[in-house]
């Protein structure tokens, strides 16, 4: 389980740290206090956001929102077609094994200690 949790590491930690600074600055965007003061510009002539929705009013040409598409579609894959889908994909479940195999191996090394007969309860040095 060990060999397991560090080699799946090496590659899907960078994908994983990929994702989170691209799910940051999505909030990030988000948050960013608007640079105008005037009123949000008005949405498309029909549109209407549905009930339970949080919609957000288009961006300003060069303010941070314009961006978020592309941070989105950064953060989900997408912008990198089926290949980026399927590796955003996949790190979601190894961030799913490595919890498990993580606790797993704890476990495992806390047993053994007790099983030695060393104190030190749930954390040791």
């Amino acid at each position: 389980m060990r060999k397991w949790h560090r080699w799946l590491s090496v590659f899907f930690g960078v994908v994983l740290m990929f994702v989170t600074i691209t799910g940051l600055l999505h909030y990030a965007v988000v948050w960013w206090p608007a640079a105008e003061a005037g009123p949000p510009p008005a949405p498309p002539a029909g549109f209407e956001c549905p009930e339970g929705w949080r919609c957000i009013a288009p961006a300003a040409e060069g303010s941070p929102r314009s961006m978020l598409g592309l941070i989105h579609h950064l953060h989900s894959g997408e912008e990198l077609g089926f290949v980026g889908e399927i590796i955003v994909m996949l790190s979601g479940l190894a961030l799913a094994f490595f919890t498990i195999s993580g606790l797993w191996m704890y476990y495992q090394m806390w047993r053994n200690r007790t099983q030695r007969g060393l104190k030190g309860g749930v954390f040791w040095n």
